[in-house]
């Protein structure tokens, strides 16, 4: 059964840049920046007569122009108990459209939908037992610094194997955005 999402690729450059973050926060397992990606649609494990549907209608998607996309700071998922960090990308509404587009498509074909709300951001590290103190230290310490443009010029079908967590993954198929 293949485990798969959908997201958009993370530029060499702007990987490396978001790599000299890295190191600083006790009980962070930092992601590879091969590894870098925004995640659209987390679809999980699925058959392979589901996953070549998923394929299939994703490439009935209205095209689309590329997104200039923005990252602009850090944040934290879970608050009390924070459980990762991460890059947060600045408000796009091409980019929720294009969200909203793909659960839409993936509902018609059976899926489940997405509970969680959308939150565009990259990983940069999974935290275990991490301490607020020192997550909300190392955002203060590390969380400011000049915005980093890219466009995505397409999406893509990643699958990846069950590991704990940043990779690797592997790209199933891409679909243009123009």
């Amino acid at each position: 059964m293949p485990r798969l999402f959908t997201g958009i690729e993370i530029p060499a450059e702007i990987g490396l840049a978001l790599s000299r973050l890295r190191g600083g926060l006790p009980g962070a397992r930092w992601i590879d920046p091969e590894n870098y990606h925004l995640t659209l649609r987390f679809i999980g494990d699925i058959d392979d007569r589901m996953a070549d549907d998923v394929a299939s209608i994703l490439g009935e998607r209205r095209l689309r122009a590329p997104l200039t996309l923005t990252i602009d700071g850090l944040d934290s998922f879970g608050g009390g108990k924070p459980r990762a960090v991460f890059a947060r990308l600045s408000g796009n509404g091409e980019l929720h459209d294009l969200q909203a587009e793909q659960e839409r498509l993936l509902r018609q074909i059976g899926l489940a939908p997405e509970t969680r709300r959308f939150t565009p951001h990259v990983t940069l590290a999974r935290l275990k037992n991490a301490s607020p103190i020192d997550v909300a230290d190392y955002l203060a310490t590390r969380g400011h610094f000049p915005k980093l443009t890219f466009t995505a010029n397409r999406f893509v079908l990643y699958s990846s194997r069950h590991s704990v967590g940043g990779g690797p993954y592997v790209i199933e198929a891409a679909y243009p955005l123009s």
